[in-house]
Parts: C-alpha cells; structure tokens; sequence
C-alpha cells in the first residue's frame, strides 16, 4: 500500500441482476486518488460513474478487485462497519442537496455530529462555525424552503464537512444550479481543497470538470483517459 492513497482501487468488477441475465457495469477498473487531490469522473449516463461513487462512497459493494479507503481493505463490511467508515472518513454533497425538509440549516449540518456522539451545545457550536465559513451564519435558522438553491448546497457543503472527513464525494454538485452559482461552489470546493481535503467530483458537464485538477473520463465501464488539467 501507498500511504498517500486516499482511493486505490485495483481490478474492480460490478454487475447487476437483469432477469436471466446480468448488467456488468465495472469492468475491471483500475483507479487512484491521492491525498489532496481534486478530481472529477465524467461520463454518460450508463457509463458506471454512479455505481463506482457509491462503491467509494459504502453505498454499494464490489464483485471482484479490492478497494483500499484510506489504507482500510473494504470487502464484506456489514452496514454498521459501513456507517463507521463513512462517518469517519467521508463526506457526500448531492445534486438534490438531500437537505431533511423540517429541520433547519443549523440541525442539517450539526447531524453527522449527532452520529458522532457529540453533545447537542458542542455539535451546534461547531456547526455554526462551519455554515459561517460557506457565508450562511446568518441562514443558520431557516429551513431549506427558505434557501435558494445555491444557499441549499452551500448548506450541504457544511454538512459534508463538519465531521471532518478525508474525502468529499460530490455527485452531480452543480446539476441543480445556474451557472453562476455553479462556479461559485466549485470556487468553494477549491478552498476546501486548498485546505488539504481530497475532492471527487461526479459530473457531466465539461466546464465543470475541468475547475478541477485532474479528469477522468469512463465509458462503459472502463476508464478510457486520464488527463491532468492544472
């Protein structure tokens, strides 16, 4: 193992159940992603980006190859063994935002910490200071109907990273907002970056992976490039 692997990921292979058949989505994919890194996947939709962030992300388990996460070999976790890694080592920023509805902007990102076992005035504290840093202090108590979408992600930012985490896992970030708001909050991924995070960024769009470091690009399950931008 390399110790500055965040992501190392060797032969990884993943189907699906169709019937008699079976959808063979990952195709014995190769991949790497140091610490401090700032990637984006791009593909078409059916090109297995989807599958491959939630088999990073503990969502979903692997056929075959093996999966290192921060050195830690991933293979036959139970979901509980699963939530303890997430919450230890990553962070997920959604497209939907995936905000819960009747809690405010201050109980959305102070949540993990709940996971954690962190008291109520700790994680609220912590939590405050984390919606100040994404420019939403002020937001803390309203509830995500009263946030225009960039505010909703931005809150979802926060939430990703009050735990801390090695890893943001972004799925389709931007693929709610404008393009305005879009640079914006790819412009506060790079500070998050900057600050030594590893970022992974799922995405269609190629303005928006090329704000990042690194692309990669797959189709049908394989990756087919690789390319430095910055």
């Amino acid at each position: 193992m390399k110790d500055n692997l965040v992501i190392d990921i060797k032969g990884l292979h993943k189907s699906y159940p169709m019937g008699k058949t079976s959808l063979h989505v990952l195709k014995g994919l190769d991949l790497e992603v140091k610490e401090g890194e700032f990637v984006s996947i791009m593909g078409a939709s059916g090109s297995g980006k989807s599958t491959l962030l939630n088999i990073i992300g503990l969502l979903d388990t692997h056929d075959k190859g093996s999966y290192f996460l921060n050195n830690e070999p991933i293979k036959n976790l139970d979901e509980r063994k699963a939530a303890i890694l997430r919450n230890k080592f990553l962070g997920f920023i959604f497209q939907s935002f995936n905000l819960i509805n009747y809690k405010n902007a201050l109980e959305n990102v102070s949540l993990p910490l709940y996971y954690q076992g962190m008291k109520r005035s700790d994680r609220n504290k912590k939590a405050m200071e984390y919606l100040d840093n994404v420019g939403l202090k002020n937001w803390a108590h309203h509830l995500p109907n009263e946030l225009s979408g960039g505010q909703k992600q931005r809150v979802a930012v926060a939430r990703a990273l009050v735990g801390e985490p090695k890893l943001i896992l972004a799925d389709e970030p931007t693929g709610a907002l404008d393009s305005k708001t879009s640079k914006e909050l790819m412009n506060l991924l790079r500070d998050i970056n900057e600050e030594g995070i590893t970022v992974l960024v799922i995405t269609h769009e190629d303005d928006i992976a090329h704000m990042t470091d690194r692309i990669i690009r797959l189709k049908d399950g394989v990756i087919m490039s690789d390319e430095r931008v910055n």
